[in-house]
């Protein structure tokens, strides 16, 4: 692994792990057991080195929600696209886990993630466009855009749920069991709009493969 790609893949780790804000680019060199000067060879700050792994959060992201153009969705290409979300989401928590402060403290960074959100809202209309299409779910083109954002909402916001609602101090940390009780969540929104033809067969994946976890009703 080139150099670069270690520091990339330490950052990540280290973020994900102390978060964001605890992690400086002299522990990520430690880490490596590099000194601070052959780090910044690679990138002048942390600033540039979280805006890397923020492009490759988003090519993951963008490649996960990719419709596909020779046939018709399925209720699995439905699961399918909340599972990779969600898996994308964990892989990168540190950026949802404290995306304010990430957003308000560089500029470049807030201007791509607003390009972001706009692609990901368009693609995810175009998913419930084809789960439309398909006749798994039946709503007018308003209700569309509003579903597209609620959904974005509640996976870019999820995180926060979590810590707010959910962790009783600060020793306790949220799982990925814990992440993908959003999955049920975006399912509940869904559930409105779902035709007869589909109902029982969406609601049946709902249950088997996300059941609601006792912890979001504890």
């Amino acid at each position: 692994m080139k150099t670069r790609d270690r520091i990339l893949a330490a950052a990540l780790e280290l973020f994900n792990q102390q978060g964001e804000r605890n992690v400086t680019t002299n522990h990520i060199a430690a880490h490596l057991e590099m000194s601070p000067g052959n780090l910044y060879y690679h990138f002048k700050n942390k600033q540039e080195i979280i805006f890397e792994l923020f492009l490759s959060y988003e090519a993951t992201v963008d490649n996960n929600l990719n419709v596909p153009e020779d046939r018709q969705l399925t209720i699995e290409d439905k699961l399918n696209y909340l599972q990779k979300v969600f898996q994308g989401l964990w892989e990168y928590r540190f950026i949802h886990r404290d995306m304010e402060h990430l957003l308000m403290g560089e500029e470049r960074l807030h201007a791509r993630y607003r390009e972001f959100f706009r692609r990901c809202q368009k693609k995810t209309e175009a998913i419930y466009q084809g789960l439309h299409d398909a006749n798994i779910i039946n709503i007018e083109q308003r209700d569309l855009e509003g579903l597209a954002l609620n959904t974005w909402i509640v996976v870019t916001s999820w995180f926060s749920f979590l810590q707010c609602n959910l962790l009783s101090n600060s020793e306790q940390s949220i799982t990925l069991d814990m992440l993908k009780g959003g999955i049920y969540q975006i399912f509940q929104l869904e559930r409105p709009y779902l035709t007869d033809q589909y109902r029982e067969k969406v609601e049946a994946m709902q249950e088997a493969f996300i059941p609601k976890p006792d912890w979001l009703s504890s």
